[in-house]
């Protein structure tokens, strides 16, 4: 059969086609490497903590008056039992007054009726008074008792109430807020003034729930506030609350200061807090773009990554450890020096490869 020199040479252009795309398939594809290698790996996790006081507490009176006096503004420091706010007292203390007359009154009877007694039972006993005249004495002696302990009572109330026209400090501490002058009509139970009381700072924050397995109580933080961004200053976790805030998704965090505390600290000043959540001194440490696909986030989590081998990608398992926003540690399934791809998501087992090695 003879063939056409046409065919010929669309058989030759169709076979140089094929080993044209046969080639360019068996290209390599250019890919970016790093090298695995060992060195320190620290973890830290950042927020915004405020600055909070053990307990803070707001005053008021338990009676409804005029404020008198004013001793104290805010900022400044009070001890236990200073007094505070004075209420005008005339009609209080008037009440006393005469609640102490009665007393006295009630104590010179009962002394009165006290004398009379062995007198009676004397001249009872000679037989000249009845037994009707020693009841009765008897009977003086009992109610001039009672009327003294009535008395007394009445002059404990009155100076517990002649007392509530003073509120005092609770506990040694600081006025954070005043809301009350001289001169004004408070009503029973409002808040006039709110004292923090003293004890060791603490800095609370909410954090995101997504980060509670990375913190422990007792790790070191340092931290910064951004009106003194020149004195930082070292802090401890010192608890984690034990439940999970359903609305906000987050979880409470306190911190102790460590070390002398800075004199700037004010109640409710913002701070950023960086946590050091994990540390190793000798990791072998890849980046987080050289994982091909990983179990978990955790720590212990099975991983896969392509080694460069013979100029192919080559799967290989490894377990890892400490992971940060942007590196891994690589526990097991590399050693120091291997070149491993990165980004090698969607990069087929043992295809060919050429390295461009990221400096």
């Amino acid at each position: 059969m003879k063939v056409s020199q046409g065919t010929v040479g669309a058989l030759v252009l169709v076979l140089a086609l094929g080993a044209g795309a046969y080639a360019w398939w068996q290209r390599p594809t250019s890919v970016e490497t790093t090298q695995a290698t060992s060195r320190p790996l620290v973890r830290t996790l950042q927020f915004t903590a405020r600055v909070a006081t053990p307990a803070r507490v707001e005053l008021g009176t338990t009676l409804t008056g005029r404020v008198a006096r004013v001793l104290v503004d805010e900022g400044d420091a009070v001890r236990a039992g200073a007094p505070l706010i004075e209420l005008e007292t005339d009609e209080a203390r008037a009440a006393a007054l005469q609640s102490d007359a009665s007393l006295k009154q009630a104590e010179a009877t009962l002394r009165a009726a006290e004398r009379d007694l062995p007198r009676t039972q004397e001249l009872v006993a000679q037989a000249f008074y009845s037994q009707q005249k020693l009841d009765d004495a008897r009977r003086a002696t009992d109610v001039a008792r009672a009327q003294r302990d009535a008395a007394r009572a009445a002059l404990q109330a009155a100076q517990a109430k002649l007392a509530q026209h003073v509120v005092r400090a609770p506990a040694t501490g600081q006025v954070l807020v005043r809301s009350v002058d001289p001169g004004q009509i408070v009503q029973a139970g409002k808040a006039l003034l709110t004292v923090s009381v003293q004890g060791p700072l603490e800095l609370v924050a909410q954090v995101d729930e997504r980060f509670l397995g990375q913190l422990q109580v007792g790790q070191p933080a340092r931290v910064l506030a951004d009106a003194y961004p020149g004195q930082p200053f070292n802090a401890q976790v010192s608890r984690l609350a034990p439940s999970v805030n359903a609305q906000s998704g987050s979880v409470e965090v306190r911190l102790s200061v460590a070390g002398p505390r800075p004199d700037f600290l004010r109640e409710d000043m913002t701070l950023s807090v960086e946590v050091r959540t994990g540390e190793r001194s000798g990791a072998r440490v890849l980046p987080l773009r050289a994982l091909r696909s990983s179990s978990t986030d955790g720590e212990g989590a099975d991983g896969e990554v392509m080694v460069l081998r013979d100029g192919r990608a080559v799967l290989r398992p490894v377990k890892l450890g400490l992971r940060t926003l942007t590196e891994v540690e690589v526990r097991s399934g590399l050693s120091d020096g291997d070149e491993v791809v990165l980004d090698p998501v969607g990069l087929a087992p043992d295809a060919r490869v050429h390295a461009r090695t990221k400096p």
